[in-house]
């Protein structure tokens, strides 16, 4: 049985006062009323309606439960209704994780060009490099940046993430620019502490197998910090451009080995479900696809 059928049948028999009047204004049958009805007071364990042949009277259960079905089944209407609207309007709070040196450079404007277009959406960004939980913690998507394991989420590809061997003028200056991958074992090493070492795909595998095990250089949880190193002559990081792209463009570092760069990585918008996504989700999802360009915008300074 349809207990809410059920329910939305009682209330129109009691409305309307008969059980015709009532299967004509639901466009059925009088005999599937008077089943609807019958079905309800069985599950419910008492009866509601005394039937004669000339009227139907509620019965004291039926008094009491009459008002408190028609405030349900207003519920359920109102209820339909909203989220009727907010699969046709995107509205509603948006909680979004993402990489912390991605998002202070490429979010900003991305998100305010967002908001312009869809006013009612407002936006909780939380920065963190951690692969966060996004359904334990309560996010409606994450950007996440590497080559991604399969899982239960839905992962959008939304860029190209360039990675690349650079230094300062100054540094390669005094200590000379490798040649090929084997003569990165003379140099420092600024070692981003996030990357997975122990993929077989992993870029910071790539570079330690074509090094020496001497741990002389730096290591960081933050890209930017050590690009700044890299700027001030630290030694060699293995950045992506949308970070590095600026001070490579200005001449501030130089790439490295460029015939023997990393596979790329990607960018991806992350989230849950695919089936009866919220406006919210699915309009920042269309926005962002395509938004950095092909190729992005922070890879054009070659």
């Amino acid at each position: 049985m349809d207990r809410i059928e059920a329910m939305r049948t009682f209330v129109m028999v009691v409305n309307e006062g008969s059980f015709t009047r009532a299967a004509d204004r639901l466009d059925t049958s009088p005999q599937l009323v008077s089943k609807y009805v019958s079905q309800l007071e069985t599950h419910l364990g008492v009866r509601l309606l005394n039937r004669t042949t000339r009227r139907l009277h509620l019965t004291e259960a039926g008094r009491q439960y009459y008002p408190r079905a028609q405030q349900v089944l207003s519920d359920i209407d109102d209820l339909e209704n909203q989220l009727g609207d907010l699969q046709t309007e995107a509205q509603g709070l948006l909680r979004i994780s993402a990489p912390v040196s991605f998002a202070i450079r490429h979010m900003p404007a991305l998100l305010t060009e967002f908001q312009r277009m869809h006013p009612a959406v407002g936006i909780d960004l939380q920065l963190n490099d951690r692969k966060v939980d996004i359904v334990e913690e309560g996010f409606d998507i994450a950007l996440r940046i590497g080559r991604l394991q399969s899982s239960s989420l839905i992962a959008k590809r939304v860029a190209p993430v360039r990675l690349v061997l650079c230094a300062s003028p100054a540094y390669l200056a005094r200590y000379g620019t490798p040649g090929k991958p084997e003569d990165l074992r003379d140099h420092q090493y600024l070692r981003y502490s996030y990357m997975d070492p122990d993929s077989s795909h992993s870029p910071q595998k790539w570079l330690q197998d074509n090094r020496s095990d001497n741990l002389q250089g730096m290591v960081s949880n933050n890209g930017d910090v050590l690009v700044e190193a890299a700027i001030a002559g630290a030694g060699i990081a293995l950045q992506p451009t949308f970070i590095a792209g600026p001070a490579i463009r200005e001449g501030k570092l130089t790439i490295v080995l460029p015939e023997h760069e990393p596979e790329p990585l990607g960018l991806y918008a992350v989230y849950a479900h695919r089936q009866l996504l919220a406006s919210k989700v699915r309009s920042f999802i269309d926005f962002i696809d395509g938004y950095f360009g092909d190729p992005p915008y922070w890879d054009r300074f070659d």
